[in-house]
């Protein structure tokens, strides 16, 4: 599979840390120091996460290298949806006007991203598709309670959007070599250190330390994963992209493998946790900053303890 192109889009209010401040009696500099955020953005009035992803698709749409029309599948990834009936993949089909294709969304916390990769694997491997546009996006001001200490300054809005051929397409696609996922939620307070439940007042995370422990266990280990089903080490890789929930986790996880700072990309400290968007939106503004050759691995780790890892090749 081949990553033809990919977009991102954020919306304009930015929400720095001294709004918490007067909010929850939070400093900045407790903030920074304990997560690396110093801002995030937040949807305006009118948007969620459905018109937040087709704001990323507009700008997508405006560089693949062939007509929608080809577009022959659409898989959409969030936790945090605007429509529970009317999914983030309907939302998009309707707007790219493409009839009569697969159109799926998935839902598998912060991880989604590779999840809906693996989906798109599937359907290329069963002929059922060619080329598909994905679409990641959440929500999260739309959920959150700012005034919970614990998890209330976290969180960002964003949206990113790729599409992925079976076939190489221009000589700028990057090779998805290898996805792998998986659920650890027999591990820890999996099924309790971060929840979402209609009727509980937006995120909790009763059991931080629990996330903090494990997400730094396992992306670690499954991106080593990844690279020995490559035949390749750490040191063959250019750039870690790890979902962007902490930036203690990120450093904790390259200081695991043994990666330098400056292999590291996040966005964190700008965007705050922008969930299942987070690494896609790493994709795409580093996008020109890749050059020929350079191998880039994304890991991720969401609630329920999902996670994985993806090789991508440029």
């Amino acid at each position: 599979m081949y990553i033809n192109r990919v977009s991102h889009y954020l919306p304009e209010e930015v929400v720095g840390n001294e709004y918490f401040t007067e909010l929850n009696n939070l400093s900045s500099e407790w903030i920074t120091g304990r997560t690396g955020i110093h801002e995030r953005r937040k949807a305006g009035e009118g948007e969620n996460t459905s018109t937040m992803a087709i704001e990323a698709v507009k700008l997508l749409l405006e560089t693949i290298p062939y007509s929608k029309n080809q577009i022959d599948l659409i898989v959409g990834a969030t936790y945090t949806p605007y429509d529970t009936i009317v999914s983030l993949a309907h939302a998009v089909q309707h707007y790219v006007d493409i009839p009569d294709i697969p159109v799926v969304s998935v839902s598998s916390a912060c991880s989604s991203l590779l999840n809906a990769v693996e989906i798109v694997e599937g359907y290329f491997a069963m002929g059922k598709a060619s080329k598909a546009l994905l679409v990641v996006s959440d929500h999260n001001t739309a959920y959150y309670n700012e005034r919970d200490t614990v998890s209330g300054h976290l969180w960002g809005d964003g949206a990113s959007a790729m599409v992925i051929s079976k076939e190489r397409q221009t000589e700028s696609d990057m090779y998805i070599r290898e996805v792998i996922t998986g659920g650890a939620a027999t591990s820890g307070k999996a099924t309790e250190a971060v929840v979402l439940r209609p009727n509980d007042k937006g995120v909790i995370m009763p059991y931080g330390r629990d996330v903090f422990q494990y997400a730094c266990t396992y992306m670690p280990k499954v991106s080593q994963q990844v690279l020995q089903r490559c035949g390749l080490t750490i040191d063959d890789i250019d750039y870690l992209i790890p979902h962007q929930a902490n930036h203690r986790i990120s450093l904790n996880v390259i200081g695991t493998l043994g990666i330098p700072e400056e292999k590291l990309l996040s966005n964190i400290q700008r965007l705050g946790n922008t969930g299942c968007a987070g690494c896609a939106i790493a994709l795409s503004e580093n996008f020109d900053r890749f050059k020929k050759g350079d191998r880039i691995v994304v890991t991720v780790f969401g609630g329920g303890y999902s996670f994985g890892a993806m090789l991508v090749e440029v």
